[in-house]
């Protein structure tokens, strides 16, 4: 027999050198809404861009890469 199971998303954050894991707030989000929803807390997140997914450990994760101090 053929079973599913929905894979859980996480959220990747670098900062200071520690990766910052952050949970899903909403399964219904976008990750792009999920990087508004979080940017008043981490405000550096405000200049960052979304990229994945990349299935590990079987979880969705996405990775929140910050734009900040790069040219071009």
């Amino acid at each position: 027999m053929l079973r599913t199971t929905l894979l859980p998303r996480i959220f990747i954050h670098k900062e200071n050198g520690q990766e910052i894991q952050l949970s899903d707030p909403n399964d219904n989000f976008s990750p792009e809404a999920v990087l508004n929803f979080y940017a008043p807390t981490y405000p550096i997140l405000t200049n960052a861009r979304v990229t994945g997914p990349e299935i590990k450990n079987d979880k969705i994760q996405y990775r929140f890469e910050s734009t900040m101090g790069t040219k071009g």
